[in-house]
């Protein structure tokens, strides 16, 4: 492994609880990422989802300028805005705005998926299917939006022209990696739901990266799911909260976050279903030794440039000591 630092940051989904609200869980965003600002994280990404009762994070744009404007240097963005449910006109509008506001502070993650179920697609954009086969040329005409060049065109964002916010593109298969090294940009892997490809897909990126305008070398982030507490039991303890909500994905069940339980033989065996064990299988769980030897072996596999952390629990006093001691291992690593 090289010897450069790997960065660190966060992925929110503003994963509602039950018995809570939707107002709470947005507050317990915003404390989220100030613990991480204070702990040096990079960045601090908000998902797009719509049609559910328990995610808070649908109008990213939003969410992205209330943290921005109570934090002070992290770096606040999507991960990401799912462009074809968008008109890239209205996205670089917004994201433009964020940039003038907060300077040098934001990113803009973009995904080709809907975020949701069929219908609710269509709902949001009835060409979703059209857009979401034009995903490329949807992007270059965000590039084109942002370009100080653009003054000449009959149609403009204008607030976005000559702004600074760079571009990731993400991806849960291989089909973004040919994108993204072929546009020169940076490259986010969904690894924290969506194993199957990553090597293959980080492989792709690597052989086939044009450098451009925007980055020179190839750059790769992972996302990949936290649980560090001060033992190895009382983290499997929280991972159980993660275990039922992937589950209730697997079954349609819609509920919110569970409270952990113990670590029952049921959901070890649970575990081991082909389709849970993969979409859980880059899960960092334990006390800071354990998950730092999880890390520094995921590390040396990937040769990821960034790690974006997701860290699903039920109270958000385990998340911020959570946050706080994986802040820790990535400073040590």
């Amino acid at each position: 492994m090289n010897n450069k630092k790997t960065a660190y940051s966060i992925l929110e989904l503003a994963l509602v609880p039950q018995g809570g609200t939707i107002k709470q869980t947005l507050h317990n965003s915003l404390a989220l990422a100030r613990e991480a600002e204070a702990l040096k994280y990079s960045r601090y990404w908000f998902a797009e989802h719509h049609n559910s009762d328990f995610i808070g994070s649908s109008a990213t744009s939003i969410l992205i300028g209330y943290v921005a404007e109570n934090t002070q240097t992290i770096r606040v963005g999507s991960g990401g805005v799912m462009l074809p449910n968008h008109s890239p006109l209205i996205i670089a509008e917004q994201f433009g705005t964020l940039a003038h506001l907060y300077p040098h502070r934001i990113d803009l993650g973009l995904g080709r998926a809907p975020g949701t179920d069929p219908q609710t697609a269509q709902a949001i954009r009835s060409d979703f299917r059209q857009a979401s086969q034009s995903f490329p040329q949807e992007i270059e005409k965000i590039q084109q939006y942002f370009s100080p060049e653009n003054k000449s065109s009959n149609v403009r964002a204008t607030i976005a022209e000559g702004t600074d916010v760079p571009l990731y593109i993400l991806g849960s298969s291989t089909d973004s990696a040919h994108l993204a090294a072929k546009m020169g940009l940076p490259y986010a892997f969904a690894s924290h739901f969506a194993s199957t490809h990553l090597f293959e897909a980080l492989k792709i990126y690597h052989e086939e990266f044009q450098p451009s305008e925007f980055l020179q070398q190839p750059y790769t982030m992972a996302g990949v799911n936290i649980v560090v507490a001060d033992t190895d039991e009382e983290a499997q303890k929280l991972f159980t909260t993660i275990i039922r909500m992937f589950i209730g994905i697997l079954t349609g069940a819609k509920n919110g976050l569970q409270q952990p339980t113990d670590m029952t033989h049921d959901l070890k065996e649970m575990m081991n279903h082909p389709t849970l064990h993969q979409m859980l299988k880059y899960s960092f769980v334990g006390s800071k030794p354990t998950v730092k030897k999880q890390i520094l072996e995921f590390l040396e596999a990937t040769h990821v440039k960034e790690l974006i952390a997701v860290s699903t629990m039920f109270a958000i006093e385990d998340r911020l000591k959570s946050t706080r001691l994986f802040g820790e291992i990535m400073q040590e690593i």
